[in-house]
């Protein structure tokens, strides 16, 4: 079991129905999942079981009894992979939008994990656990694109510390709402939990990590623009936040974005791609680098925007 102790109760969540409030503070869970838990007798604030109604007070210490999966690691599921390439060593895969890449609490199937251990079965590195095996580095649920596999734990290691040491070459495009003017720029901001909303990823100059992302023009539109993304660092919603910092927050990101869009009110999730990777092949020593086009509502939309502009 995981005990996740929250920060005490700050005076504006005073009279907050603790449901909604855990929903807000901890990403991984739904409501209807903190609701089980309080249920089960698994929250506890000051030391006491609560239900769901209670109503937070400043400065109570909140505590969650988070279960650990049991032992059902990963479950091998027949489910397509787009693979961009494979070896005996690695895979790079192409995961496609609404793919959450492993398995979480109230979400153990239908993964990008799970599709793996179909493919693979054993063959996948153990470095992160039963939940997580062969997954190197990640990308957003709503965000498609290619991602490094492992099959074994020497292979693992390498390609992690080439992330750590800002050596992957990894480059994205993304749609963004307004006009880049500049042709290029980099942002160098640190980014942590947003204090005001744990769902959240922020520019914060307390637990946070430093974070840079450089941007350059590819196409501009009507009110819209095509760039590509160059991280050296790879934190949580790393160009979410950074491109909604400056104010041109990403197509269709329905937490850094506006609530609505008029021009595209259907797109569910943001238009971000990682369409490029680069990389020293763990075994052979040799540069890799390998690149694939947006999925096809990516490509609708560019479409749209440049009849548009016309």
């Amino acid at each position: 079991m995981e005990i996740l102790t929250l920060e005490k109760v700050s005076k504006q969540n005073e009279k907050c129905r603790i449901d909604k409030y855990l929903a807000e503070q901890i990403t991984d869970l739904t409501r209807s999942h903190i609701q089980k838990l309080i249920e089960e007798e698994e929250v506890f604030v000051n030391g006491k079981a609560v239900k769901s109604n209670y109503k937070l007070r400043e400065s109570d210490e909140i505590t969650v009894h988070l279960p650990v999966p049991k032992v059902l690691a990963a479950k091998a599921e027949e489910i397509p992979l787009d693979i961009v390439y494979e070896d005996d060593s690695l895979l790079v895969v192409n995961k496609p939008q609404g793919m959450v890449v492993h398995p979480a609490y109230g979400n153990f199937e239908g993964t990008l994990v799970n599709a793996l251990m179909g493919h693979c079965r054993e063959s996948l590195s153990q470095i992160n656990g039963i939940i997580r095996p062969g997954i190197v580095h990640r990308i957003d649920k709503d965000t498609s694109g290619l991602l490094l596999i492992a099959k074994d734990n020497e292979t693992h290691l390498s390609l992690a510390q080439q992330i750590k040491d800002h050596s992957v070459n990894r480059r994205y495009m993304a749609v963004t709402i307004g006009v880049v003017k500049e042709e290029e720029g980099t942002v160098n901001a640190p980014i942590g939990r947003d204090p005001k909303n744990r769902k959240k990823m922020a520019i914060v100059y307390q637990n946070s990590k430093e974070a840079i992302t450089h941007y350059r023009v590819m196409e501009r539109f009507e009110g819209y623009t095509l760039i590509e993304c160059k991280l050296e660092t790879g934190r949580t919603h790393q160009i979410r936040v950074h491109m909604a910092s400056l104010n041109k927050p990403i197509l269709g990101d329905p937490v850094y974005g506006p609530k609505n869009n008029k021009r595209f009110p259907h797109l569910i999730g943001q238009l971000l791609h990682a369409y490029q990777i680069g990389f020293i092949h763990p075994k052979t020593g040799e540069y890799m680098e390998f690149s694939k086009e947006p999925p096809e509502l990516f490509q609708q939309v560019l479409e749209k925007l440049r009849n548009i502009t016309k």
